[in-house]
């Protein structure tokens, strides 16, 4: 489905539901950490630390908006990127935030 056949509103709504999704630490971790290929729910859970119930719903909430996919094999739910271009997107944004930190050392060094 092209771009043009929704209304720019409802489009713009659906990229705003996926920047929603990215839009909290954990659930962001749990993106980086599938940037190395699939893990098992259980695996995503150490990582985060949270009680299992609240990654679930994190992972409902990414795999709602499509950035990621699931498959249960057996007793474990196992998670990938399914939102390919998300790995050059936090690489970008990865790159500006160490650039904001490099330019505000000088800064830091000079007032100590």
């Amino acid at each position: 489905m092209s771009t043009h056949s929704l209304p720019n509103r409802q489009f713009l709504a659906e990229q705003a539901k996926i920047f929603k999704a990215l839009g909290h630490p954990s659930r962001l971790l749990m993106v980086d950490a599938l940037r190395q290929g699939e893990k098992c729910v259980c695996d995503l859970q150490a990582l985060v630390g949270d009680d299992m119930s609240t990654v679930s719903k994190h992972l409902s909430v990414l795999r709602e908006a499509g950035v990621v996919t699931s498959e249960r094999r057996g007793t474990n739910i196992y998670y990938r990127l399914a939102l390919c271009c998300l790995d050059t997107f936090l690489t970008c944004t990865g790159k500006l935030i160490e650039q904001r930190i490099a330019a505000q050392l000088p800064l830091l060094r000079h007032t100590s």
